[in-house]
């Protein structure tokens, strides 16, 4: 996973992307959320590999894991 998700402040504000693009990990996020599969994301982001979106999510799991987690009132 490190070697594919880059947090750079001079990319993107230091949001998490994927290495060598612009492509914010929020982004792909969100895609799965809505009900993308990765086929789907990788259609819409052909610079990506599968590899980089499984890496997007064992991040975001590895930040959730670590991070103080907030309920919704």
């Amino acid at each position: 996973m490190e070697d594919r998700v880059s947090v750079d402040p001079a990319i993107c504000g230091g949001k998490p992307t994927i290495r060598g693009t612009r492509i914010m990990l929020k982004n792909i996020l969100g895609m799965i959320a809505g009900g993308y599969t990765i086929e789907r994301i990788l259609e819409a982001y052909p610079e990506l590999v599968r590899d980089d979106v499984v890496s997007a999510l064992d991040y975001a799991s590895r930040v959730i894991d670590e991070e103080k987690v907030i309920g919704r009132g």
